[in-house]
């Protein structure tokens, strides 16, 4: 898990689900559906002013009977979202996304957005990963049993031996 997320970024693509701070709940909820995504970043001036999620709705909107036709993202969002570097590691991010209880990480350079990736795309990364070197260990595996298959019969045959004269006492 030592990939940085700048390889998670380059993969998923640069395209960020984003609305602006004065649209509406029910726009945002309708574009969240739309995009199958559970986050939106609220951006005003090309600048990352909050975070929209499905959980602002539930707690924020929901939870406190608000109209969602006339209240505005900005009412509701969660205001600077805590952001990370593209250096850090997956390890790292995993670890935030725990500790923090969130879901959406947006990644900045600087005031630049790179990317958002959610606590899903950092579980497959993770999945991917680990496929790939099982996959390398079972390569491993039978490259050596190939090249080694004087070896592997010769302790076979002590193995036997030797519980054969275990039994035999």
């Amino acid at each position: 898990m030592q990939s940085q997320l700048s390889e998670i970024a380059k993969s998923k693509g640069s395209e960020v689900h984003a609305i602006a701070p004065d649209a509406s709940v029910a726009e945002a909820v309708q574009k969240m559906h739309d995009q199958k995504v559970g986050a939106l970043l609220v951006r005003a001036d090309d600048k990352v002013a909050g975070i929209f999620t499905e959980r602002d709705v539930l707690f924020r909107v929901v939870n406190d009977s608000l109209d969602p036709q006339t209240t505005q993202v900005a009412q509701v969002m969660t205001e600077n979202p805590y952001s990370v570097p593209p250096s850090m590691t997956v390890e790292e991010a995993m670890r935030q996304v725990s500790e923090r209880r969130v879901r959406h990480l947006p990644i900045m350079d600087g005031d630049k957005l790179l990317a958002m990736i959610s606590s899903g795309d950092l579980t497959s990364w993770v999945v991917r990963e680990q496929e790939q070197e099982i996959e390398g260990l079972n390569r491993d595996v039978k490259s050596f049993a190939t090249k080694n298959k004087a070896l592997i019969a010769l302790v076979a045959g002590f193995a036997v031996l030797i519980g054969v004269g275990v039994m035999t006492s």
